[in-house]
């Protein structure tokens, strides 16, 4: 069990941001905006590919907005701008709280703001014009690479510097943050640079599957579990349950989680044993994740009230669950057995959309349903929407989750009995159907939190010019 000292720190974080003096919430808030304009973004990308796939799309025989384009564009908003912008604005307001100390430069964070805008932008704009590398994930073109590195690295300075300087034993938060900053630095070089230029052929290949699974567990992964690890003890006002546990999580996934891409290309020339090894760390990894599942079921326990009065603390634990839910499945599909019947099925689709948008974008949702309020100093327009955002949002991605799924297995069955290719792709279109009405629901959902914001925001307070706000009191 934790101490009450480090519920003491961050109430000393509190009054500091009350003075003034550590968070810029106005950055804050201009990375969140951005997020959601690329989650748009996004989902248009998405929907053309859905309408694609049931012959729906009005918008064929245009090159510029071919589905194939357009899907890449659909990824990488996700990955690079609404996942990353949310990163970057919920960095910005946790870590000088957690350190006591600003970040490194003021100046520098709003250079990395507007310089980040560019990096996504061009991305979607050379993805668009056809200039996408042949790399899953890794599609940006190749004279943005450079630019997107020195921005991580920029990045990584930003924040490390108040890190260093903090006296006395680091919470768990700060141990995932310092590891993401160096992971995603050297993922991001190793997918966009090695197949690009170094390695070809199957070692490519294995280099890529690498760099596709590591993008997630690396990047996404530390930042999204250390950011829980600091808000949910806020929300609840009381420590995680166990400190001791919380650093077995974090020393599992450092361990087992950078042999897991190999998953990704079973059954291929790739070497017997680094298919057997990514096999077992992907099992080992869904051991870790379920001593962070039982360490934050345990916080709450005693308080599970909150999972009804506390939306933000609901998206939380309904990301937690669909986390466990995703990992036990890369458990179950990563076996040889199940990867005959599933692969390149719409099975990983499925599974894909889970962990990006179930877990870590449902864990966004739940910051800025908490955020925003404290950022525009006014309460929600309204909870009956807020809660409209939660359901629409969950249900959508919970039937296209099983949706996918089904399909997925069917169009093993279909592949290997033999059968045409055509017979697969008929018997897909009713799921199809389903998929595009249940994301249909995702962007209903989103659509409603957009005017739930704009709302509360013509009700806020106007805002002063100065680049640093007061903290709201509790935040």
């Amino acid at each position: 069990m934790i101490n009450t000292q480090q519920i003491d720190h961050f109430e000393k974080g509190y009054a500091a941001a009350a003075r003034g003096t550590l968070v810029d919430e106005r950055l804050v808030l201009w990375y969140f905006v951005a997020a959601l304009g690329y989650l748009f973004v996004s989902m248009t990308g998405g929907l053309l590919m859905a309408l694609q796939l049931v012959q729906w799309n009005v918008l064929d025989g245009n090159e510029y907005l071919s589905p194939g384009r357009w899907r890449m564009v659909h990824t990488n908003a996700i990955a690079y701008g609404f996942i990353a912008n949310c990163f970057l604005g919920a960095l910005h307001w946790a870590v000088p709280r957690l350190t006591l100390r600003p970040v490194a430069s003021r100046a520098l964070s709003y250079f990395i703001f507007a310089a980040w805008q560019v990096v996504v932008l061009s991305t979607a704009a050379g993805l668009v014009l056809g200039q996408a590398q042949g790399i899953e994930w890794g599609e940006t073109p190749t004279w943005i690479d450079p630019l997107a590195l020195a921005g991580l690295a920029l990045v990584a300075l930003n924040f490390m510097v108040p890190i260093a300087r903090t006296k006395g034993p680091l919470y768990v938060t700060l141990w995932y943050f310092m590891a993401a900053f160096v992971w995603t630095f050297l993922t991001y070089a190793m997918g966009n640079f090695m197949p690009e230029y170094y390695i070809a052929g199957t070692s490519g290949g294995a280099v890529a599957g690498l760099f596709i699974h590591d993008l997630v567990g690396l990047f996404v992964t530390p930042l999204a579990w250390g950011l829980m690890y600091y808000f949910v003890p806020i929300l609840l006002k009381k420590p995680i349950w166990s400190h001791g546990l919380s650093l077995v999580g974090f020393w599992g996934l450092a361990f087992f989680y950078p042999l897991n891409g190999i998953h990704h290309f079973l059954y291929t020339p790739i070497p017997m044993f680094l298919q057997y090894g990514a096999v077992v760390a992907t099992i080992a990894v869904e051991l870790v994740v379920t001593t962070v599942i039982i360490n934050f079921f345990a916080t709450i326990w005693g308080s599970t009230n909150k999972l009804i009065t506390n939306l933000p603390i609901r998206w939380f634990y309904t990301g937690m669950v669909l986390y466990f839910v995703t990992c036990a499945q890369c458990a179950m599909q990563v076996t040889l057995t199940f990867q005959k019947l599933i692969h390149f099925t719409d099975w990983v689709v499925g599974h894909a959309h889970l962990v990006m948008f179930g877990v870590f974008s449902v864990w966004f949702f739940g910051m800025m349903t908490y955020l925003f309020p404290r950022l525009l100093r006014t309460p929600w327009y309204s909870r009956t929407l807020c809660e409209w955002h939660y359901w629409l949002s969950i249900g959508g991605i919970v039937v296209m989750f099983i949706d996918l799924g089904l399909v997925g297995m069917f169009q093993g069955y279909y592949w290997a009995s033999l059968r045409p290719w055509d017979e697969s792709v008929v018997g897909s279109h009713p799921f199809w159907v389903v998929r595009l009405f249940a994301g249909l629901a995702i962007i209903g959902g989103q659509l409603v939190f957009a005017y739930n914001l704009i709302q509360t925001w013509r009700q806020a307070p106007r805002r002063e010019t100065a680049t640093l706000r007061p903290a709201a009191a509790g935040a």
